[in-house]
């Protein structure tokens, strides 16, 4: 295997992911084109030098189908020889993405490439590419299928979290990601989205809460006792049947916001950094994939990180730094207690609950956001992970050059 280096990353601020959020009017092939100008512009990029741009996109229909990076890398100016491709791991695309251009750099098969991820959450309704999951019942009744949330629910109602210890988490991702924009360390990251004409229409995160406290997190009412209440409940009673009645502490306020953003990530080998002028950032030393449990969806990190792990020939003590999805407060809590990681080592920037989880970008915005802080730190290792719909997970381990 070649070395597979990490040059460069950019991402969007993420805007709220409704008609009336700053980017509703941006299409995501607009997104994802100013990050890749990005890309190219801050690094004097030759773009015939790039084999893939691989794009994850979790609901990849309508004006997010059609192979969307295609579109992104012609509309970008790039060099008409750039392969594109669009992937669907659910939350985990992006990470899955940039893992799918790390093989074929490594194998030798390209020197360089781009990996990332672009959602507009208010312009494609999450849901629209739902698909034999949840609508055929031979899957869905086979598989116990519930809503994600009903799975956080279980976690915390089997696991023993309380309303209270998943409301102090959120309070403290909100409370981490004012520090981290109030401290400029997502600065030379985010690149500000601009309209047709040129405008700035956004440049810091649209969705954070400053200030926001436990008492306030504990005024808002759970947000999924109604599904539950329709018949989901029960599903979930039919798989565990250890649980004699779900507690409901997850509302809107300890779960993943709803929001728009693209992300994108320079990998390439060192010929490649040579040729361009390049020094490499990072490099990636392993990443895995794996299913899970699909009624809960929400258990793998902590076995898909013991994978990347063990590939890598690391152990939890090695790695320095974690970037876990915050898709639901629950899960969270429940790596960090399975994995023996302290809070002060795992989303130390806050996440997904405070910046909301444009699904197909995030896992490229958690990576890049992970190597910020390694170099900010002076720290070395970092894991990156994502729990996906349906039971799936993936992970990548980076280390600072």
């Amino acid at each position: 295997m070649q070395d597979i280096l990490i040059y460069d990353h950019a991402r969007t601020p993420r805007g709220k992911g409704r008609p009336d959020g700053a980017l509703h009017e941006i299409p995501a092939v607009q997104l994802l084109i100013q990050q890749l100008e990005a890309i190219r512009d801050r690094n004097t990029l030759d773009t015939a030098l790039l084999d893939e741009v691989a794009i994850g996109i979790a609901q990849p229909v309508a004006e997010q189908g059609g192979v969307l990076p295609r579109a992104a890398v012609i509309g970008a100016g790039y060099d008409q020889s750039v392969a594109a491709i669009q992937l669907n791991r659910f939350c985990a695309s992006g990470l899955d993405a940039i893992n799918l251009v790390a093989g074929q750099i490594g194998t030798g098969m390209a020197q360089a490439g781009i990996g990332g991820g672009v959602e507009s959450m208010s312009r494609v309704a999450f849901g629209t590419d739902a698909g034999a999951w949840t609508s055929d019942p031979r899957i869905a009744f086979g598989g116990y299928f519930a809503p994600q949330g009903i799975g956080a629910d279980i976690i915390a109602t089997i696991d023993g979290y309380s309303r209270a210890d998943v409301d102090a988490y959120a309070a403290e991702s909100q409370r981490r990601a004012a520090r981290a924009w109030d401290e400029g360390r997502f600065a030379k990251s985010v690149v500000p989205v601009r309209d047709l004409l040129g405008e700035i229409i956004l440049a810091r995160d649209e969705a954070i809460r400053p200030g926001t406290t436990r008492e306030d997190l504990a005024k808002l009412k759970p947000a999924f006792a109604g599904l539950a209440d329709a018949g989901y409940g029960r599903i979930a009673q039919e798989r565990y049947r250890q649980i004699e009645a779900l507690d409901h502490v997850h509302t809107g306020g300890n779960s993943s916001g709803i929001v728009d953003g693209a992300a994108t990530v320079l990998l390439g080998n060192a010929e490649f950094g040579a040729r361009s002028g390049l020094k490499p950032r990072a490099r990636i030393r392993s990443w895995a994939s794996i299913g899970s449990e699909p009624t809960i969806m929400l258990t793998a990190p902590a076995d898909v990180g013991r994978k990347a792990l063990a590939s890598a020939g690391m152990a939890v003590t090695d790695i320095d730094l974690f970037e876990l999805n915050e898709a639901f407060a629950s899960m969270v809590l429940r790596f960090m207690n399975i994995m023996n990681v302290d809070h002060d080592r795992i989303n130390v920037n806050g996440g997904a609950i405070a910046m909301g989880h444009p699904l197909g970008a995030t896992g490229a915005m958690i990576l890049g956001t992970a190597l910020d802080e390694l170099e900010r730190s002076g720290k070395s290792t970092a894991m990156v992970l994502l729990c996906a719909a349906n039971g799936l997970g993936s992970a990548t381990i980076i280390e600072r050059v």
